[in-house]
């Protein structure tokens, strides 16, 4: 039998500070909205597209409000879990937008979005709400299946009084660390993006090699992961090589997103990146293969096929 609240309707849990709006409840926002549902009762309202992208928030306890401007009515910090800076501003500033509501309240992005872009939707957010409303960037990298355990890396960037808002919130999913100013999250999310890329595409030439040179490659990643080649990208997609299975977890073509925010600042630091640039032919030749809404370990079936320039 199902729990869920009306935005109207949900109270502030006696135990909690802050009540707490999310939007986002795919693959990486649902799990994050079950735990902190589970640190935090009857604190959470969500919404979405439709009720059924939210039922397992809604079966846990979560309130429901029809739209963003009513999530942000029923919040002191809002989570934003969606794609890019465009899904960003249509939360923000469409109708039925956040910015409707005459509350205040912090919006945490934690989608992967441009440094730059970040700080410019902030400046017009304050803008519009006369400063009721700010922004922390603070994207995360675990993958679903650190979203689930609660072991997220957080990057977080923003004003000091605006993190110390977020961070208590953040920390029922992971590890938060406050690393700057505005904008510093989704630097670090691109630097970490350019080695788990790196690292992909590496463990994916080293297991073509492998493979063609007879060896079975489930017992040399099971070896390679217990010396200095051992990685969580290893250790994650390890099976999904060995089994060829590219069903997605993360789309790879968000990966093309994320390597042109690296590429954005390596130019604005004057940083030569070599390897990023050469990730980036890769990624964007996946995407042209017509592989990209598949898992990022699809890069293994891109350099294997017998297309691809040796």
């Amino acid at each position: 039998m199902s729990t869920a609240h009306t935005a109207s309707s949900a109270t502030r849990n006696p135990d909690t500070r802050l009540s707490i709006g999310m939007i986002g409840l795919g693959n990486m926002g649902t799990p994050m909205a079950l735990n902190l549902l589970a640190a935090f009762p009857g604190s959470l309202t969500v919404t979405a597209r439709s009720r059924d992208r939210a039922a397992a928030a809604l079966s846990a306890g979560a309130a429901w409000a029809d739209t963003p401007a009513e999530i942000a009515r029923a919040s002191d910090v809002v989570i934003l879990m969606v794609p890019d800076l465009p899904q960003v501003d249509e939360l923000l500033f469409a109708e039925g937008g956040l910015t409707e509501a005459p509350t205040t309240c912090v919006v945490v992005v934690c989608s992967s979005v441009s440094p730059t872009g970040i700080r410019t939707t902030d400046e017009r957010l304050r803008q519009q709400t006369d400063g009721r409303m700010h922004i922390v960037d603070a994207p995360v990298s675990g993958g679903t299946e650190g979203a689930a355990a609660a072991t997220l890396s957080i990057m977080v960037g923003g004003g000091e009084a605006d993190v110390a808002t977020a961070l208590p919130i953040l920390a029922a999913c992971g590890t938060p660390v406050h690393l700057g100013p505005l904008g510093s999250g989704d630097i670090a999310k691109a630097c970490n993006q350019l080695i788990v890329a790196a690292t992909m595409a590496a463990v994916s030439e080293a297991s073509v090699i492998a493979e063609r040179s007879g060896l079975d490659l489930d017992a040399l990643l099971t070896l390679l992961q217990g010396g200095y080649a051992g990685s969580r990208v290893l250790e994650t997609k390890k099976d999904r090589l060995v089994e060829r299975d590219y069903s997605p977890s993360g789309a790879a073509r968000y990966m093309v997103k994320d390597l042109s925010f690296a590429h954005a600042a390596a130019v604005e630091t004057a940083t030569t990146a070599p390897v990023l640039d050469a990730l980036r032919a890769q990624f964007d030749g996946l995407v042209a293969a017509g592989l990209g809404d598949d898992d990022l370990a699809v890069i293994h079936r891109y350099i294997s096929s017998p297309e691809q320039p040796r």
